[in-house]
């Protein structure tokens, strides 16, 4: 009997969500992911993406080309900022044990605000990848390493119900 698997798979288990988030933790960006797809021409992006609390990401949309994006939140919890074409906040979704997941249609104008100290999820969207294509930014909101980030970041953490991080 051979003790190789009939299958290539892997295991989304505590080992590997443990290592994810202490590379997140020791990260700059204060997140990281784990790609499941093997390269990033594949149909299909599946992967862990690790947030912790004070990262900033930057509003964004997936509509040229149009892409849907679902993510699943598989510890902690996450608020997913959802806004019009303005910049004026709609709603706020959160992500959580009891209410997992949100599914987005392309276009959908939106952000991910860590609501605990690490929030894992497993995220999905069509491929290929292409960084000059993946997301159309916000010119409403700043960029990931530009002035007037913390105090963006601040209102995001407000509408999610949260205090200045500590």
């Amino acid at each position: 009997m051979s003790s190789e698997p009939a299958v290539a798979f892997t295991r989304i288990d505590s080992a590997l969500i443990e290592s994810t988030i202490q590379r997140a933790k020791a990260s700059p960006r204060k997140r990281a992911v784990h790609c499941f797809h093997t390269s990033d021409a594949a149909n299909l992006h599946r992967f862990l993406n690790v947030f912790t609390r004070g990262t900033y990401c930057t509003p964004h949309r997936h509509l040229d080309p149009p892409k849907a994006e679902g993510l699943v939140v598989l510890r902690g919890e996450l608020g997913i900022v959802i806004f019009d074409e303005l910049g004026k906040h709609l709603e706020t979704v959160y992500l959580t044990q009891a209410n997992p997941g949100i599914d987005l249609p392309p276009g959908v104008w939106h952000t991910v605000v860590a609501v605990s100290d690490v929030a894992v999820c497993y995220e999905t969207k069509p491929g290929p990848y292409d960084p000059a294509t993946d997301k159309e930014f916000a010119a409403w909101a700043p960029r990931e390493g530009a002035d007037g980030v913390l105090a963006y970041l601040a209102k995001l953490e407000a509408l999610c119900g949260l205090g200045p991080v500590r």
